[in-house]
């Protein structure tokens, strides 16, 4: 089986994934590349920079296993999954998930990060993982930070949308591109940084988009994704197969479990393939948005004009299920440093702050969202 190789960037961060199976790096390279810079590479030629080595195999990972057993060890949660984690005298950082048979292998101090397993789909799953994690604590060290929030591009003008889970970030983005004509800059989280000249350049966090089924049909997208589902196509794996049986028939009602929506995975490169939607890869901060959703409400604007704060930064609980437990950001905290973020927060401050309150109704949200923009005011 042929060495195969893919290099990712995102800004000046740059990440190279090799690995013997294909599926891998055909993976990585789907993931990241509607969003990010993804493309095949000679392996040959890498000889220096960040590398994700991927291996497919048995053998490998019960090495590793068997490696962390034998030595000092602690536990932690990665990727929701139990993990044990060896640290050794080096600073070499060898974990596994005996659960989902998931090696790790990490050397902070020559950027290389081996991934092992012996299912192929698991492997790649959490190779695109470690290497988006190598991306950020790149920038994060660069300067950057990252925020919770939906974004979009209209013309020369990069919008973001802040606010709690359930506020309206993803309809409101959605909606403006759906109906508006604005590229997907990102759905849930971007990457910051202020640059000397007073601009704060947003870069996308590539990542499979959580769309609620209401949502989904509302816009006049599951017809689409019928199409796809009825031709042998599929979501994100990480969907739950609630999520996906209720796509299969047709039900289109919101599912609950234990008070949390579930929703349909959407892969980065589906929002065009399969939606026809037109995705954006940086813009410069010119608006914020406050949405909030009611049904049916008219579209209002609001009086109030909010500011950011902690929690539209990611960082803490927000965080939790990737924390860096090799060691790849260097130091530096989930959502950059303290200089960072007051840099962004005061230059995103001094830009137009524009709360409202959209119904259901995504054509009047749209008239709505379009005069709001051309007026110069969002």
């Amino acid at each position: 089986m042929s060495i195969t190789a893919t290099r990712i960037t995102a800004g000046p961060a740059a990440v190279t994934v090799i690995s013997a199976d294909r599926a891998v790096t055909n993976w990585v390279l789907r993931y990241f590349g509607p969003w990010w810079s993804a493309t095949t590479i000679d392996p040959s030629t890498v000889c220096a920079g960040t590398v994700v080595l991927a291996n497919v195999g048995l053998d490998a990972y019960a090495q590793m296993e068997e490696h962390v057993h034998s030595r000092p060890h602690t536990s932690a949660t990665y990727a929701k999954a139990p993990t044990l984690v060896a640290k050794a005298d080096d600073g070499t950082i060898t974990a596994v998930s005996p659960g989902e048979q998931l090696g790790y292998l990490s050397e902070p101090a020559t950027g290389r990060i081996k991934v092992v397993g012996p299912n192929p789909l698991q492997v790649s799953l959490a190779t695109a993982r470690i290497a988006r994690d190598a991306v950020r604590g790149q920038l994060l060290r660069d300067g950057w930070t990252v925020l919770h929030a939906s974004a979009v591009m209209m013309d020369d003008r990069t919008l973001l949308a802040f606010g709690d889970k359930g506020s309206g970030k993803t309809t409101t983005a959605l909606t403006l591109a759906t109906r508006c004509g604005a590229r997907l800059l990102a759905n849930d989280r971007v990457f910051a940084r202020a640059d000397a000249f007073g601009n704060v350049t947003i870069l996308p966090w590539p990542s499979a988009a959580a769309v609620g089924l209401g949502l989904l049909s509302s816009l006049g997208l599951y017809e689409k994704a019928a199409e796809r589902l009825a031709a042998g196509e599929r979501l994100h794996p990480t969907q739950d197969r609630r999520v996906t049986a209720a796509l299969c028939k047709g039900d289109l009602t919101p599912l609950w479990d234990r008070g949390r929506e579930l929703k349909a995975q959407v892969f980065p490169d589906q929002f065009e393939s399969w939606f026809g939607l037109t995705l954006a890869t940086e813009g410069l901060a010119t608006d914020l948005l406050f949405p909030q959703i009611a049904a049916g409400a008219e579209p209002t604007l609001h009086d109030t004009s909010p500011s950011l704060g902690d929690a539209d930064f990611m960082q803490g609980a927000t965080e939790d299920r990737y924390p860096d437990i090799f060691g790849l950001a260097h130091g530096v905290t989930a959502s950059g440093s303290t200089d960072a973020r007051g840099q962004v927060s005061g230059l995103l401050g001094l830009l137009p702050h524009h709360a409202f309150t959209l119904g259901h109704d995504h054509d009047r949200a749209s008239v709505f969202l379009t005069r709001l923009i051309a007026a110069g005011v969002a």
